[in-house]
């Protein structure tokens, strides 16, 4: 039988390392995927940790019901190995993304297309085993999609970073004012955001991050301008050059100073969607609330259906490439710590 090589989680709050074992066979409609590309996420990172962190030194313990050795990934696009019996035998050869978003099938929120939402939900590289490997299993071969004539690192990216921006900006489209726009956090997220806003949005994009390089490369890829947070001062700026702040905010970092950042550049009646899970607390005072006429909305990924919208926009062309770097799947520990170090501008894919 052939042999599966995997990039491991074997002890949290430790490097990956390499494991190998029996290539599965699919079942019923399941799918085996070779792996191409599969991208790196900061959720990843937290995965890795163990634990998400709640703010004041408390922590969410995430490692409940994961055995190890446990393979992360979930930002993934192949080419189809073998079907099981139930699927579809005329995929075998064709190359797919992977949607990893994958709920029980069977509850409520699965039930109403809402799998992200899913309690028992099996998110691939999150809770089963992911695309760190030469080859991941997919559940059914309805979470494949057809990418071409998209490069096959934008189709893997487009899984994750790419739904969650997407999604997330969705979140402030027909609202009733739409004078202006501010993304903060220009990481592979921010950066996926900033160019789906300019294909959904008619008003100009204005962008916040602490690194000079992703300031400078969102300038030179479409944001109207770009502003330090922890310059001095700058949100008195930023209001009286906005004519009073932001009627829609995303959030892409979402951690405390962050969403201070956004309560306070949010014009009054607007709109902020958390999308970022860096962690920490969030507090704000039921009278700036109210007086603001403020709405918050946390976001993490989305459908299935926003999945396929979002490769069919891109397949057209009407989304443009974002920053992204290749590397080799088994440098991934390595670029797990550069990106922990917050020394990655754009998204690593790395390449089996």
């Amino acid at each position: 039988m052939a042999r599966m090589v995997r990039q491991s989680l074997v002890k949290f709050d430790a490097p990956l390392c390499e494991t190998i074992v029996d290539t599965p066979k699919p079942q019923g409609r399941e799918v085996l995927v070779r792996i191409e590309r599969c991208g790196l996420c900061h959720s990843d990172l937290h995965i890795q940790d163990g634990y998400a962190d709640l703010g004041g030194g408390k922590r969410l313990d995430t490692t409940r019901g994961m055995t190890l050795p446990f393979t992360l990934g979930h930002e993934i696009a192949g080419v189809v190995d073998e079907v099981g019996p139930d699927a579809p035998k005329d995929l075998v050869g064709t190359k797919k993304a992977v949607f990893p978003w994958i709920g029980c099938g069977q509850c409520r929120d699965c039930l109403a297309g809402d799998e992200n939402l899913c309690v028992k939900q099996r998110f691939l590289g999150v809770s089963i085993d992911g695309g760190f490997a030469t080859h991941v299993l997919v559940p059914d071969a309805k979470y494949l999609l057809d990418y071409d004539p998209l490069p096959v690192n934008q189709a893997a990216t487009l899984m994750c970073s790419g739904v969650t921006a997407y999604g997330a900006l969705k979140r402030l489209v027909d609202r009733p004012r739409q004078r202006n726009l501010l993304l903060i956090g220009l990481g592979g997220v921010g950066m996926m955001g900033l160019s789906f806003a300019q294909a959904m949005f008619k008003q100009k994009i204005t962008v916040a991050d602490l690194s000079p390089a992703a300031r400078e490369t969102a300038l030179k890829n479409g944001a109207a301008a770009a502003y330090d947070p922890a310059e001095p001062d700058v949100v008195k700026r930023m209001l009286k050059e906005s004519d009073g702040g932001f009627d829609g905010v995303v959030d892409f970092a979402g951690n405390e100073k962050s969403m201070a950042f956004a309560v306070s550049t949010v014009a009054r009646g607007g709109k902020i969607v958390v999308s970022g899970l860096m962690g920490g607390q969030f507090a704000l005072p039921m009278v700036q609330w109210v007086y603001k006429r403020m709405t918050i909305e946390g976001f993490m990924v989305g459908t299935l259906a926003e999945g396929q919208e979002l490769m069919a926009l891109a397949r057209a062309g009407k989304i443009k490439p974002t920053p992204m770097k290749e590397e080799p799947m088994a440098d991934v520990q390595k670029w797990i710590d550069e990106l922990r170090a917050g020394k990655v501008v754009g998204r690593i894919v790395l390449k089996n």
